[in-house]
């Protein structure tokens, strides 16, 4: 007897396919490839299909394929390079089913342009978001400056972390650029208490102060290291230690050595939740920042924030952090100092971060936006 709850050859012709999406990414370890990760759960609770294309090492580092996503190795790095091409074409393979097709970054866009061609009709829609600035200056500004405006050309549909990237993408000539707040994940409660934390970084009775992100020229931690130095004044000294690893690790640690500087770096670290309990202060000296995580997480978790006034951080902390300008060591130097001379000014913004964060979109949310605009562009 046939079963009556079986589909019919013309409700299977009717019924919506089912969303196929690819997410594109170069080489992460940090908040990109969170990001992504983040989409990977939430939309696949959805019933979409994803398909991550992204470094192996990435690949391997985030574990999307534990998140319920199938996962393509594509060599996309950092910068442009031969093989280049050869990624291209894999990318154009894990494409070949897609209903949409989401790059992360100028450069995976840039490689996505490659694979899918410009925007016409009958090719995947392809969205774009991005997470960064492009802080190039010299030789190398021109060139970058023109890849940006290649990238955000190539999207159907733009979506900019802050306002500021919004805009620029406008300028460039998007199509359709939007803002997409990224929301950050929320972290894991802290494994151990306070004093144990301090403990283990040797400043129980003295104030610690925390920066947490990779030690690359955008966060500007060698005017961070400035400021370190005029704290050296201050009765206790205060502890910086900086979670994270880069580049630019050699170069800030010749530094510290050599100047004796109340410094420790920690290099990568997985206890962030951990150190974030400890810290007195969150500081972030960065350059351009669109939504930072550590932002993100300090006021979440009550952590008192000094940070540079610029890209998305005004729009995201409004009056529940301490803003200096950027290059300005003296008035970052000034910010930390007077909140730790002000405990009523501490426990202030240390009320102000959560109520701040309920104002943000979470995880959520940020799925809700990013699946609506595959509805619109695929097959729903």
């Amino acid at each position: 007897m046939p079963d009556p709850t079986a589909a019919t050859p013309e409700d299977r012709r009717t019924r919506p396919a089912r969303l196929r999406a690819v997410l594109v990414l170069g080489s992460s370890t940090g908040g990109i490839g969170a990001h992504v990760l983040s989409l990977v759960r939430g939309l696949t609770a959805h019933g979409v299909a994803v398909t991550v294309a992204a470094p192996a090492a990435t690949g391997e580092h985030f574990g999307f394929a534990d998140a319920g996503a199938r996962f393509v190795p594509v060599e996309i790095g950092n910068s442009p390079r031969p093989s280049d091409m050869a990624a291209a074409r894999a990318l154009r393979d894990a494409c070949a089913n897609a209903h949409v097709v989401h790059a992360h970054g100028l450069r995976a866009g840039l490689v996505t342009g490659s694979a899918l061609g410009r925007r016409r009709p009958g090719r995947i829609p392809v969205v774009l978001t991005l997470h960064n600035a492009v802080l190039a200056t010299g030789p190398r500004a021109g060139f970058a400056h023109l890849m940006e405006g290649r990238a955000v050309r190539i999207a159907d549909v733009v979506l900019g972390a802050s306002g500021d990237l919004v805009d620029r993408a406008r300028r460039l000539g998007a199509a359709d650029a939007r803002l997409g707040p990224v929301g950050a994940p929320l972290l894991p409660a802290p494994r151990r208490d306070r004093a144990a934390v301090r403990a283990e970084l040797s400043s129980t009775e003295r104030p610690i102060l925390l920066a947490v992100g990779r030690l690359a020229p955008q966060k500007s931690y060698p005017q961070l290291l400035d400021a370190a130095e005029r704290w050296t004044t201050l009765e206790p000294v205060p502890l910086l230690v900086i979670a994270g690893d880069g580049p630019m690790r050699e170069e800030l640690q010749a530094r510290i050595d050599a100047d004796y500087l109340p410094v420790r770096l920690l290099g990568h670290r997985d206890d962030v939740a951990d150190l974030l309990a400890a810290a007195d202060v969150v500081v972030l000296p960065s350059r351009w920042e669109a939504r930072s995580l550590v932002a993100q997480e300090a006021l979440r978790g009550g952590v008192p924030l000094v940070a540079t006034d610029v890209g998305g951080i005004p729009e995201l902390v409004g009056d529940a952090a301490v803003l200096v300008p950027h290059g300005d060591v003296d008035a970052l130097a000034d910010a930390v100092a007077g909140l730790l001379a002000d405990g009523s000014r501490r426990a202030g913004l240390a009320a102000a971060g959560p109520a701040q964060a309920q104002t943000w979109p979470d995880e959520s949310d940020t799925v809700s936006q990013v699946l609506s605009v595959y509805e619109e562009l695929g097959p729903i």
